[in-house]
């Protein structure tokens, strides 16, 4: 089913609506959501959210545009929602020995997906947020600039600087590619 099908379902009020969209696009948003909060529970919360606002939402949409972008930007703005929340939240006191990283070295010179994982946690949200859709999701510049509200060549110096910080924590770390 393509988009427009999709979105003239979701507007009959048909009851298999919610769930085509869900399946359809649940990977996406959740890939999304789960790289910038960092905690599945957290990921999960704003998936659901991002859903709700879309049905929500769905009969302002303009079928002619395609879906993905326009979720992927409820679920962004929701991530930054719930990032903005969670940094006011208190936090729990964690024990030195908590912190402390009593590793040598690489704990496994071949977990580089782990080490950059590590490395992208570090980023700026909005850095990791470009740079996830861009590499892990595959929109071009300009879908990503309209999911995240900006213009491209914003885009482009947020995904150039955060290449830029990836190599150098990773290179700062000791990682080679």
């Amino acid at each position: 089913m393509d988009d427009r099908a999709m979105v003239e379902t979701l507007r009959s009020g048909a009851p298999e609506g919610p769930g085509l969209l869900f399946d359809r696009f649940h990977g996406v948003v959740f890939g999304l959501c789960f790289r910038m909060m960092r905690h599945r529970q957290d990921a999960e919360d704003v998936v659901q959210e991002t859903f709700v606002r879309a049905l929500g939402g769905i009969a302002g949409f303009d079928a002619a545009r395609p879906l993905r972008p326009w979720l992927l930007g409820i679920a962004a703005n929701r991530c930054r929602t719930a990032l903005g929340r969670r940094s006011k939240r208190p936090v729990l006191a964690e024990s030195a020995e908590d912190c402390v990283d009593h590793r040598p070295g690489l704990a496994d010179p071949d977990d580089l997906a782990g080490e950059l994982e590590r490395a992208l946690a570090r980023l700026r949200p909005e850095y990791r947020m470009v740079f996830v859709l861009f590499h892990e999701q595959g929109l071009p510049y300009e879908e990503i600039a309209e999911v995240i509200g900006r213009p491209v060549g914003t885009v482009k110096t947020w995904l150039h600087r955060a290449r830029a910080e990836l190599a150098e924590d990773l290179s700062r770390r000791g990682v080679r590619c």
